[in-house]
């Protein structure tokens, strides 16, 4: 049976940040810290090795296949900052359009760096995923 990687684990999320090798995206990392923490009211978790997470919720899907995934979350890639936040939806297509230089997939959204992008629109991002996801997996 299929074992998923991405779970909650008491790895140090300071210690991941601190081991972020470019010093503009370990800033943005604290930022995004505060953020994260400050919107959601959860505190910070590793997910995996490197995925910083908020709140928990456990999903099932009708092929059966099953877990828990954070509820938001981010990670400071060598790339691009990865912000985990819940699939399209109008209200977050809305929001997108507003927060500034971006990239998207289904869940993900890239960023180059922080002041790129308007944090309240962020802000308001994460409100909604954190609320949409409850309301679907309550």
């Amino acid at each position: 049976m299929y074992e998923l990687k991405t779970k909650e684990n008491d790895g140090s999320v300071i210690e991941f940040i601190e081991a972020v090798e470019n010093p503009r995206k370990r800033e943005d990392a604290y930022q995004l810290l505060d953020i994260f923490t400050n919107t959601t009211g959860y505190p910070a978790k590793m997910w995996g090795t490197s995925i910083i997470g908020f709140g928990a919720y456990h999903y099932k899907y009708a092929s059966g296949h099953e877990g828990d995934a954070p509820l938001v979350g981010y990670s400071p890639r060598k790339a691009k900052i990865s912000l985990y936040l819940a699939p399209g939806d109008q209200n977050r297509g809305e929001l997108l359009e507003k927060l500034g230089k971006h990239t998207s997939g289904k869940g993900c959204i890239y960023i180059n760096k922080l002041a790129d992008i308007d944090t309240k629109v962020l802000e308001k991002l994460i409100q909604h995923s954190v609320k949409l996801l409850q309301d679907t997996y309550s």
